[in-house]
């Protein structure tokens, strides 16, 4: 079975995750590191990987060097799954970065919850994951959020009136979204006029979008992965539709554009946090991203540097370097500055945070409007 590892494995038997010798903390992270949404693995590795160096150049936490074992799960439930028993089990790891997808979370948390090791989340949306156990944390802001900052951004500054939506029906993440945003929207005063889904690795939608044509709605509201997204935005323009799409933070991903090409320009969704911000804790990072990688980090790189950092700012609070202690440590997170924002956890461990709203200019995601919880 393929595995990509981005951290060489430590060749002598780990020991809680911490060994005399080499006087590190090993911390796992799976990642999708290959498949079809293999951009946000790679971009959160990215954001992790400089977290750690950075902190290893000031010293590392309590005097150890931070080690980083990444593994692939090649955007696949049962080896996010695979992985992180691996982690824990053959790699004695300290805690665990997760995924980004909220399925392959899903399929996860459970296993580091057993083993009462701490998991964080750099992404994955879907309120259940964080429900799975006290161990289990994540850095972002949860989908009913999300989907409520769209239906508003619909209504109040589009004036939109009539939607349709067009869910990914096998995606967790996609389908919380869709909910939301329905319930929401009707709240609002709004109609849903469709209300139709696709499943990923489809790669014709003109029947659906023939039927949300003959509704003339304002907007549609597709809450999926870049991948389809791109797609859809191509055929809605070939069959003569020209109202904006919507969706969220699973657009975020330079292929957009790449699949999309013009007929995605125009469009918006939420995301986590823009490049265009002047907070000096954004520019900074992106200077140090630039520096190290030669791009423009996107949210998924900015919310795995925050979750790595919240991590180690945990690591280094706790009396010890163990499972409980770290996870005490990491409940009590509040005002942490970070790229996506000021956070603190609540009691359901999730990030209490804005959210910002984007419209894409070909590579480029103009800032429009922040909404806070």
């Amino acid at each position: 079975m393929k595995r990509i590892l981005l951290a060489a494995l430590l060749a002598l038997p780990l020991l809680g995750g911490c060994t005399k010798k080499t006087n590190e903390i090993v911390i796992g992270e799976y990642d999708s590191l290959t498949g079809s949404d293999a951009t946000f693995g790679l971009s959160t590795n990215k954001g992790v990987r400089l977290a750690f160096d950075e902190i290893n150049a000031a010293g590392g936490i309590k005097g150890k060097k931070l080690a980083l074992i990444t593994l692939d799960d090649q955007g696949k439930n049962e080896e996010a799954a695979s992985a992180t028993t691996r982690l824990i089990t053959q790699n004695n790891v300290t805690a665990i970065i997760g995924g980004v997808a909220s399925g392959r979370s899903k399929a996860a948390a459970p296993i580091a919850q057993s083993h009462k090791v701490p998991f964080v989340s750099p992404a994955s949306t879907n309120p259940d994951v964080t429900k799975i156990g006290d161990y289990v944390f994540r850095v972002c802001f949860i989908d009913p959020f999300q989907g409520f900052v769209m239906a508003k951004f619909a209504n109040e500054t589009l004036k939109m009136k009539k939607v349709a939506v067009l869910r990914d029906v096998k995606n967790d993440y996609s389908v919380g979204l869709a909910d939301v945003f329905v319930a929401e929207f009707k709240k609002r005063g709004g109609e849903i006029v469709a209300d139709l889904s696709y499943q990923a690795g489809d790669i014709d939608f003109k029947a659906q979008l023939t039927q949300i044509r003959s509704k003339n709605p304002e907007g549609i509201y597709v809450p999926g992965y870049y991948t389809e997204v791109g797609l859809i935005a191509q055929q809605a323009r070939q069959l003569g539709l020209k109202v904006p799409l919507m969706g969220g933070d699973g657009w975020d991903s330079d292929k957009l554009s790449e699949i999309g090409k013009e007929a995605i320009n125009g469009s918006y969704y939420s995301n986590h946090y823009t490049v265009e911000s002047t907070d000096p804790a954004v520019t900074e990072f992106i200077k140090k991203f630039k520096t190290k990688y030669n791009e423009t980090p996107d949210a998924l790189a900015a919310l795995g540097y925050d979750a790595a950092r919240i991590l180690a700012a945990a690591l280094e609070r706790a009396p010890e370097i163990n499972g409980k202690a770290i996870r005490d440590e990491l409940a009590k997170t509040k005002d942490f500055v970070g790229v996506t924002g000021k956070i603190s956890l609540n009691e359901n461990r999730d990030a209490v945070k804005s959210a910002v709203v984007v419209q894409v200019e070909g590579n480029n995601r103009k800032y429009i409007t922040t909404v806070t919880p």
